[in-house]
Order: structure tokens, then sequence, then C-alpha cells
């Protein structure tokens, strides 16, 4: 397992891709109120985005945009595809419109959103078939807590939520201010994996669960592994380094049934009896981290992801 290649179907990642944390960047020229009620704003892809009137019927292709909508105040007419239990149980009647990888322009069409809210960079590409359906699209992405407060600034400015919005962004605020009085002396040595059946890589810094490591108290180990040329937010997984840096918690993270995902990985390793050296095994302390929270954007609820986060760090000194 000394170096384990990493090749995996891009509707795994995208949750993750989709991925310290102070208030978000502040960018006043962000949006502008025309005299004549128009509204004007610059997503992230650097779009400057028109609307004539605030924007009712709304799209979302993942399910961290569809809850940040739910936690202003709004509703969506088109909801992402999945087959993962929905934690806001009104949308389930919400026709699905499809996922950053793959849109149903046909079911675009039929709900007629005003805005999509899609992923930079993968839905670029997109927006002039959007644009033909007479939609507009804003694109965003998470690879941080902050990016995620970022991400509710502008919808609350794109929606007409802006004081919801403020008072989503302070509670994150205010939570990552409680966990940063109660951090362990020592950092704790953390490895964060994401992986599918015989396919394992590492999670670096600049990922949304390796940045919701770091501002919870942990060390990831593979914050310094080369990047992957097609994701890189993800390294391959190097057995010499780890257990160089031995460390003494591996978190799990996966789509679909991770329990089965998990038990691969187990297998793997018990193939290598170096990793039996390793704190975190001696300890059996490899935890599963729930999907919702970390296997994706989970919007607003990144306050219950640092908290888990927290929790497990504390409990692995």
């Amino acid at each position: 397992m000394k170096n384990i290649h990493c090749v995996l179907l891009s509707t795994l990642l995208i949750g993750l891709l989709s991925g310290c944390a102070a208030s978000p960047p502040q960018s006043p020229d962000n949006s502008q109120q025309a005299s004549s009620g128009s509204l004007s704003v610059t997503d992230f892809a650097g779009r400057k985005v028109t609307f004539s009137k605030v924007p009712t019927k709304v799209a979302a292709l993942s399910n961290g945009e569809m809850d940040i909508v739910y936690a202003l105040g709004g509703e969506l007419v088109g909801r992402p595809t999945s087959t993962a239990p929905l934690s806001n149980k009104e949308v389930a009647k919400i026709e699905q419109v499809g996922t950053p990888h793959g849109m149903d322009l046909e079911k675009v069409a039929l709900v007629q959103p005003d805005v999509i809210l899609g992923n930079n960079p993968l839905n670029l590409k997109d927006v002039p078939a959007i644009e033909s359906l007479g939609s507009k699209m804003i694109l965003t992405d998470a690879n941080s807590v902050a990016e995620i407060q970022k991400q509710i600034g502008l919808f609350g400015e794109v929606l007409g939520k802006k004081p919801r919005a403020d008072e989503q962004i302070l509670a994150i605020d205010k939570k990552i201010g409680e966990l940063q009085k109660n951090l362990p002396e020592q950092k704790i040595r953390a490895l964060l994996v994401y992986g599918a059946p015989g396919t394992y890589m590492a999670a670096l810094g600049n990922s949304l669960s390796g940045d919701i490591l770091s501002v919870a108290g942990g060390e990831n180990i593979a914050a310094d592994y080369p990047s992957l040329d097609k994701y890189p937010q993800y390294a391959q997984l190097n057995t010499e380094k780890i257990m160089k840096s031995n460390p003494q918690v591996i978190f799990f993270m996966g789509h679909g049934d991770t329990d089965k995902v998990k038990e691969g990985f187990l297998k793997e390793m018990q193939q290598n009896a170096a990793w039996n050296s390793l704190d975190a095994v001696k300890n059996n302390r490899i935890e599963v981290l729930p999907s919702d929270l970390f296997g994706s954007n989970p919007g607003t609820r990144v306050i219950e992801s640092l908290e888990l986060m927290h929790k497990l760090l504390l409990s692995s000194k």
C-alpha cells in the first residue's frame, strides 16, 4: 500500500470537491442594487449575474446549497438528484433536476427556475444551455468553512435574505470561537481517508474535510502530500509517510455503503503489518464520518460537522 493509485469516478467526489475559518472575505462590490430594482452579484467564478428582480424560483444541484436556501427561509422548485435520506423531509416531493455532474435539462425546463445554484468549475460549461432556457446560474464551491460562509452570504444577497444570512454566518463564527476555547494542548495527529472499494486517498488541507479538521484543532498528517492532478484536494496514500507520522486517529469518509468501504480498507491495512503499529490502529481509533456532514458540503450544518470533529479529536487524546 505504499503507493495506492487512485482513480475515482467523478460522481464519487462531487460532494467532497464541492469540501483557518474566520469570517468569509468581505466583498463590498459583490452585489449592487440598482434604483430600478435590478440586482447584480458576482459568483465564485467571477461572473457578474444580473436579475431584474429577486428570484423566487430556485433550483439547487447539491445538498449543501439546498440546505442553505431553506436555512435562509427560501424554497426550491428543483432539488439535487439523490438516493440518500433527506434531512429536510419537506423537499421530498420537489422535482429532482440532477447533480453538478449531470443536469436533466428536461426537468430544468419543466420547473422553470429563475436561478440554478451550481458548482464552480464543474457547471461553468453548462451556463449557455441554462441561459437558453431562460434561467440564470450562480456558481459556487465549498472547500472550506469560510467558503460555506461566503456561499451563505452570496445566496442571502441573491434571495433578498441578507439579515438571515448574516445570522447564519455569525452562528458559525460563534461555534468556531467556542471550539477554539477548548482545543487540545497538543494537536491530535489525524489521517483523513476518502475511498470507494479498492480505491483510497488522503484528504489534504485544501479540502473541506481537511479544513474542518484544522478548525476543530487537529493536525492533518497528509498536509504536505503532493496533490493528485485530477483531484487537487486529495493525495495518494503513502504508507512510509503515514508510519512516520503515526496518526492517533484515522477518519474515514465515503459515499454509499460506507461500512462496506471501510471493511475493504481494513482488509487492505491487514495485508501490511506496518499499519498495526499505528497508534490509531492499536487504540481502535478508526472513525467513520457521516457522509452528510463530511462526504459533501453540509451547508449550514457545518456547525454539526465542526462539533463532531472536535468531540472525536478530544476523545483521541
